[in-house]
């Protein structure tokens, strides 16, 4: 079953011939007269593993140990953070055939792949052509763990648990190995093993199966899971569906993914599709998607899905051989897939595994190719003859696109909500914009405070200034009279001139100093008007932001008052409710005072009338022994009498009868 088949790609046409001719040589997965066993409608429940600590310890490792796990299982952690839609699942199953092993959607087949899954995963190390399959002769499941934990053998046999008619392993244990292992590989190999074991089969809640260990055990040698994982998907739906009910124990996040792919066209494909580390689990994760959706709406959406609705392609998906996808549909090949499910239990089930390996080993691919209709007109014919389980027939009455079944009215409340949330962000944008008109001022005032600042250190600069002046003014003066008393006249008053010029140029500087102070400080008052009506503003802001948070505290102090004064009235109800209760209390204590005193009165009688059937016991006991000893001389005297006349005869039949009683008067003594 482990021998490759890639290399074995087909031409399309032989593939259809192939498959046509098989499927007119063996016939179809169901015969004419078949009657569907199907169902209705399938409870079937989706109930997933606690998967948070799994997440918060992959959130919790370096990108080290990350690429360690993605180089060894691939894209396994995405499917942690996909959440399960459980009415879309519902709805999903309503629509699988068991006979095809498909889902039929109104006009529409589609089922998962091989190759689809395998894109999905992402995983380096798996080879396609190397699928699973169980051996006859499976290892123990201790020693299975001891090599994927490297834990000792009395560590693991203390840990295993039987869980129906498996063996499991807790996850709390597993989750002790990860957060402190010392060997970071073992550490992966564990984290890997607990997401398929809690979310690939989760066969028993909080445990990791014994069968998953074994699949997991062949990972290292390049095996991959995905056609197990599509058995066991196919399997679980199959036995859902026949039931009418049951739990999912497939992969439900990653059938999830899956259609969310197919579901309607993509209308381009991202270059990121081509690069080495493009993740399509990843780009599904981070793609938005509307969570409330009821199941009714889906059923009625996947009724009247049609082929311009579906995307055949995943825009993901890159290989260019496939198993007839993207060329033109045939008519397939389905002779025996309603009855290729077997247990191991069964007898002759080795038979079946060589059956199925066969059929794998002559699995038909071909190169994918383009073509204009989806499908062949034989196909069509077939597809409108074959004989169907009770698959769910579109809606004729239904007639709106997909985009109006997803439209979703909302309720009252919901517009009144609405409406509050719209006038809150308005009342929100208003205060945000008085902040900022707030903070401008603000701005404005430190920019006004900085001009004053410069202003007053020119002022103090013009004064020093004019200290300096007056200073240098008087040593002149000084030195005018102290020195050059030997000059002429005519020296003097070319000195005297000099000295005057001099002090005219002086005095016309002071004069502009003195100017310029009176600018500085008309220019000072100014600024503190400005500020001053800048202040006024900035209070004027804080008043009416104020009055606008006021009003958002009167809203909801009234909101409050109202919701107070409800509570007070159901306070109310319940103490007149307990009030009722206390008086209905008194009044059965009452009536059990009554029930009690009659019940006195009942023992008393009762004691009265044994103590009368006690006398009356005493006398028949008397009376009775009596009897008995009438009879012992009753018997005595009928012999006496016995042959003598018919008197005597007669006494003798008296003296019997009280012989008689004497005997029944026995039982009473």
């Amino acid at each position: 079953m482990e021998k490759g088949f890639l290399d074995r790609v087909e031409d399309n046409a032989a593939v259809r011939v192939w498959s046509e001719k098989t499927q007119q040589e063996k016939g179809d997965s169901l015969a004419e007269g078949y009657e569907s066993e199907l169902w209705d409608f399938t409870r079937i429940s989706v109930t997933q593993n606690d998967l948070r600590e799994l997440r918060e310890i992959w959130n919790s490792w370096n990108d080290e140990i990350k690429q360690l796990f993605y180089c060894n299982y691939g894209d396994l952690p995405c499917l942690l953070d996909i959440t399960v839609d459980k009415y879309l699942f519902r709805a999903l199953a309503q629509f699988w055939n068991p006979a095809y092993s498909c889902f039929t959607f109104g006009g529409v087949d589609l089922v998962p792949t091989v190759e689809e899954y395998m894109a999905l995963l992402n995983c380096p190390i798996i080879q396609a052509d190397r699928a699973y399959s169980r051996p006859v002769s499976v290892p123990p499941f201790s020693k299975k763990l001891i090599r994927i934990t490297g834990m000792s053998e009395q560590w693991v046999a203390a840990r295993i648990k039987q869980k129906g008619d498996s063996k499991c392993i807790p996850w709390g244990n597993l989750r002790d190995l990860i957060l402190g292992h010392p060997d970071l590989k073992k550490r992966v190999d564990v984290f890997a093993l607990s997401i398929y074991g809690l979310v690939v089969f989760p066969k028993a809640l909080g445990y990791v199966d014994e069968a998953v260990s074994d699949l997991f055990d062949r990972l290292d040698k390049g095996t991959t899971p995905v056609p197990a994982i599509l058995a066991e998907t196919f399997r679980s739906l199959n036995a859902c569906r026949r039931a009418g009910e049951g739990r999912f124990i497939g992969c439900a996040q990653l059938l999830l993914a899956w259609f969310h792919s197919h579901f309607w066209k993509a209308e381009k494909v991202s270059y990121r599709v081509f690069s080495r580390d493009y993740s399509p689990l990843r780009e599904l994760v981070a793609t938005s998607r509307r969570d409330n959706i009821s199941e009714e709406k889906w059923i009625t959406i996947l009724q009247n899905l049609q082929a311009e609705n579906v995307e055949w392609r995943a825009p993901w998906f890159l290989s260019g051989e496939i198993l007839q996808y993207r060329s033109r549909q045939f008519i397939p090949a389905t002779q025996g897939l309603a009855q290729c499910e077997f247990s191991y239990k069964d007898d002759g089930y080795k038979k079946k595994v060589r059956e199925i390996s066969d059929a794998w080993n002559q699995t038909r691919r071909m190169k994918g190719f383009t073509a204009g209709p989806m499908t062949t007109p034989e196909y069509e014919w077939w597809r409108g003859r074959r004989v169907n389980d009770n698959i769910p027939k579109p809606n004729q009455g239904s007639t709106q696109p997909i985009e109006e079944h997803l439209r979703v009215a909302p309720s009252e409340l919901e517009i009144i909500k609405q409406d509050f949330e719209r006038k809150s962000s308005e009342f929100g944008k208003k205060i945000e914009q008085l902040e900022e008109e707030k903070m401008r001022l603000g701005l404005d005032v430190d920019i006004h405070k900085l001009e004053a600042e410069k202003l007053r250190k020119g002022k103090n600069k013009a004064e020093e200034d004019l200290d300096s002046l007056k200073t240098d003014y008087k040593k002149l003066r000084k030195s005018i009279r102290t020195a050059g008393l030997g000059k002429t006249s005519e020296q003097w008053r070319q000195e005297i001139g000099k000295e005057k010029t001099r002090a005219d140029q002086w005095e016309k500087k002071f004069h502009d100093v003195r100017v310029q102070e009176d600018v500085l400080k008309k220019n000072l008052l100014e600024s503190q008007n400005e500020k001053e009506k800048l202040r006024s503003r900035v209070a004027e802001l804080e008043r009416s932001l104020h009055q606008h948070r006021s009003r958002n505290s009167v809203i909801e102090l009234k909101a409050s008052l109202s919701r107070i004064e409800e509570l007070k009235e159901e306070i109310g109800k319940l103490e007149t409710a307990l009030q009722d209760s206390k008086i209905r209390v008194e009044l059965l204590e009452a009536n059990n005072e009554q029930y009690r005193e009659q019940l006195f009165q009942s023992q008393d009688q009762i004691r009265n009338r044994d103590y009368v059937m006690g006398e009356a016991v005493t006398q028949v006991r008397e009376v009775a022994d009596h009897l008995q000893t009438l009879a012992v001389q009753a018997d005595i005297l009928s012999l006496k009498y016995e042959s003598e006349s018919d008197r005597g005869r007669k006494l003798a039949w008296l003296l019997r009868k009280v012989k008689a009683l004497g005997i029944r008067a026995k039982s009473y003594m």
